[in-house]
């Protein structure tokens, strides 16, 4: 005999005592679902309670995550993504690694970068409107390695290396200037960032002259300073993120310290947790996702060359999923991962080529496979 795992809310009484009726978190006893499959339903147990609807049809309008039971099929269903996809999108009107981004698929930002060489940097400000990229004002500090994150209305961009050294600069973007505030706590660049402009962090990064050079330090912003926090497990720099998840639960990957690591922590808010590593090491890769239960990372360099791979994480593992058509390291990633952007970097030299990934919901019968 199955069991059907649930957790229901118990309703107080307005007299404060709790109602009997409703019962206590539990695991409901389901003989019509066999252990080893759940492709026998014949129907659904009223006593499981409305954590998972009974319908006579599939919902016209499901949300991703969704869960139902069937009971003209007798299958449990969910709505659930596919495989995805990369396409060729709008190419940067100047071509470069390096860059500070980060917003939407359709709503993108790239700001400073190297052209070539990669310390070579530069003030320019572009935005993506889903089709093509429209140069806009400039930063006020140009710079290569920086980091970045926010939307196009309002981003930030911070640290990063203009001659003759690396600085801690962090200016704000109101969606029609860019204002220098205050500066980050550490010295710092090619870190991993994300958030908003209100509420975003940098972890990791690369520090000239200190021992050693590759940082596990975790700096939260809050709009208008940067406060030092809890430091990562491992240190690295050229790390990425989900660079669209909240400021308290975000997933950092891949990077460099001694070599490329293929090491992945996620982020509570207070605490680091180590957590299932990509499948290939890697530095100067992109990353793109809306939460620490779900990203997507790309592209980047194992040490000896360039790679095109995307993974994908669903919270317990990374999975190999279609490579981008073009191979490629420090570039920019935007997006969550059902709808990401890969945007510029080097292959040996400067591109400006932007890549597309879709990501598509479908209905799903669930098995035991």
């Amino acid at each position: 005999m199955g069991t059907i795992k649930q957790n229901r809310a118990n309703n107080i009484l307005t007299s404060g005592k709790l109602d009997a009726t409703d019962g206590l978190n539990n695991n409901v006893p389901a003989t019509n679902i066999a252990n080893a499959s759940l492709s026998n339903v014949t129907s659904y147990p009223p006593s499981a309670g409305a954590g998972v609807s009974s319908v006579a049809s599939d919902p016209p309008s499901p949300t991703e995550g969704q869960i139902w039971f069937n009971t003209t099929s007798g299958a449990l269903k969910q709505y659930s993504l596919l495989a995805g996809s990369w396409a060729s999108g709008g190419s940067l009107n100047t071509a470069r690694g390096y860059g500070a981004g980060s917003g939407t698929q359709t709503a993108a930002f790239v700001a400073t970068g190297g052209t070539g060489p990669a310390t070579t940097g530069t003030g320019v400000h572009e935005q993506y409107n889903g089709t093509s990229w429209t140069e806009t004002t400039d930063v006020n500090t140009s710079r290569s390695y920086a980091g970045g994150f926010g939307i196009t209305t309002a981003g930030i961009v911070c640290g990063g290396y203009n001659p003759p050294g690396t600085v801690a600069l962090t200016e704000s973007w109101n969606g029609s200037a860019w204002t220098e505030v205050n500066d980050m706590n550490a010295i710092t660049q090619t870190g991993a960032l994300g958030g908003t402009s209100t509420a975003g962090f940098s972890a990791g990064g690369y520090v000239p002259g200190a021992t050693p050079a590759y940082d596990d330090k975790m700096e939260l912003w809050d709009g208008t300073s940067w406060t030092e926090t809890t430091d990562m497990n491992t240190g690295r720099f050229y790390g990425a993120s989900s660079n669209n998840a909240p400021q308290s639960a975000t997933i950092v990957f891949g990077g460099g310290n001694t070599a490329s690591t293929a090491n992945a922590e996620t982020w509570n808010g207070s605490a680091w947790t180590e957590v299932n590593n990509l499948n290939i090491a890697r530095q100067i890769l992109g990353g793109a996702g809306g939460s620490q239960d779900s990203a997507i990372a790309f592209a980047g360099n194992t040490g000896v060359t360039a790679v095109a791979n995307t993974e994908s994480w669903n919270g317990t593992s990374w999975t190999e999923v279609n490579d981008l058509s073009t191979a490629r390291d420090s570039l920019n990633g935007a997006g969550i991962s059902s709808g990401a952007l890969c945007v510029g970097g080097f292959n040996p030299t400067a591109t400006g080529a932007t890549e597309e990934w879709t990501q598509g919901l479908s209905v799903q019968t669930i098995t035991a496979s």
